[in-house]
Parts: C-alpha cells; sequence; structure tokens
C-alpha cells in the first residue's frame, strides 16, 4: 500500500494533463482529419454518361452458339478483330486445299485437262507406270541403304563385343594373379607368426 501511495506522490499533474490532451488530440484528429470514410456513396446521376453500369436483371450473352463441337466461337466477340480473323482463317484453309489439288497425284484439274487435251489412255498408263517406278526405286535405295547401315552396326557391335571379352578376360586373368599372390603372401605370414610363437 506504502508502494502504490508513493506511485500517486511522484504522479505529477501536468503529466496527467499532457497525456489527456494528446489522447484527445489523436481522437480529434482521426474522426475529423478522413471525410472520405464517411461520405456516402457515388449516386448513379453523379457518374459520368458514358460509364456502364451492370444491370443483374438483364441476359449479356458473352458469344452466340456457331455449332460443331464447340457451340461456341473461339474469338472474343468484343474484340475488333473477330472480321480480319475469320478471313485469314479462310484464306488459309483455301491455301492449304490448293496446294493439295496442286501437288496431289491426279486432281480434278487435272483430270479435266486430261480429258480437254485428250490425252490417250496409253500415255496416262505410261505416266502413271514412271510414277510407280520412281517410287519402287525409292524403296528399293532406301532398303539397301538400311541394310547396308545394319551391317555396319552389327558388325562394329561385333568388334565391341570381341574387345570387351578380350579386356574381361585380362581383367579376370590379372585378378586371379593377384589373388594367388595375397593367398602366398597370407600364408607366408601365417607360417611366420606359427613359427613365432613356438620360439
Amino acid at each position: 500500500m506504502k508502494k502504490a501511495m508513493t506511485w500517486l506522490k511522484n504522479i505529477r499533474p501536468l503529466r496527467i494533463l499532457t497525456v489527456f490532451l494528446a489522447g484527445m488530440f489523436l481522437f480529434m484528429a482521426q474522426a475529423c482529419g478522413a471525410p472520405g470514410v464517411a461520405a456516402q456513396p457515388p449516386q448513379p446521376g453523379s457518374q459520368a454518361p458514358n460509364v456502364k453500369r451492370y444491370d443483374p436483371t438483364k441476359d449479356y450473352p458473352l458469344s452466340s452458339p456457331t455449332g460443331g463441337i464447340n457451340n461456341f466461337s473461339d474469338v472474343d466477340p468484343r474484340a475488333k478483330d473477330e472480321k480480319a480473323a475469320n478471313s485469314k482463317a479462310e484464306a488459309l484453309v483455301k491455301n492449304a486445299q490448293r496446294n493439295i489439288e496442286q501437288k496431289g497425284i491426279d486432281s480434278r484439274e487435272q483430270y479435266g485437262r486430261n480429258f480437254q487435251q485428250g490425252t490417250s489412255l496409253g500415255e496416262r498408263v505410261k505416266n502413271l507406270g514412271e510414277d510407280i517406278g520412281s517410287s519402287t526405286n525409292e524403296v528399293r535405295e532406301g532398303f539397301v541403304k538400311g541394310t547396308q547401315r545394319g551391317f555396319e552396326t552389327l558388325k562394329d557391335n561385333t568388334q565391341n563385343a570381341a574387345e570387351d571379352l578380350t579386356k574381361n578376360i585380362q581383367r579376370g586373368a590379372e585378378d586371379a594373379g593377384k589373388n594367388v599372390q595375397r593367398t602366398a603372401e597370407d600364408a607366408g605370414n601365417a607360417v611366420k607368426k606359427t613359427v613365432k610363437e613356438v620360439d
């Protein structure tokens, strides 16, 4: 109790007043300093006229179904380049089709030209025979090259196996010689130890 009384006597009223005024200053600064915290939210009429507001009662479809496996377009409907992307895709499809037809064996246009120009059946058969002959030559050359490569690989593998076998035999002989030498040394050491014990 005496300690509490001495503590109260040591406290000066000026300190208490300073702490009280500092607390009041902080309280007033927080309460009056930030008017945006207690302000009302902006009203719809006060917004700019070009701002669109979300209306939950309306339906906002992002894209319309286009059919196929994926019922929707892969392009964002809000994108400005949808037409450009579609036209580029169509151009690529047309280019691929044209390449197939021109580089194909007998496209529709080639059939039409053959009949219009009067290419004979014998010439057509000759052209087909040349195509088959060149394909056969290519297959034969590929087979010969593959077979040669296979024989060379087999030869290399056989040589490598023989070299490995020779090395393994040499290592085995060296290991056997070392083992015999160690055994002889161990036997000699055992004899020396026995002779020392007998003495």
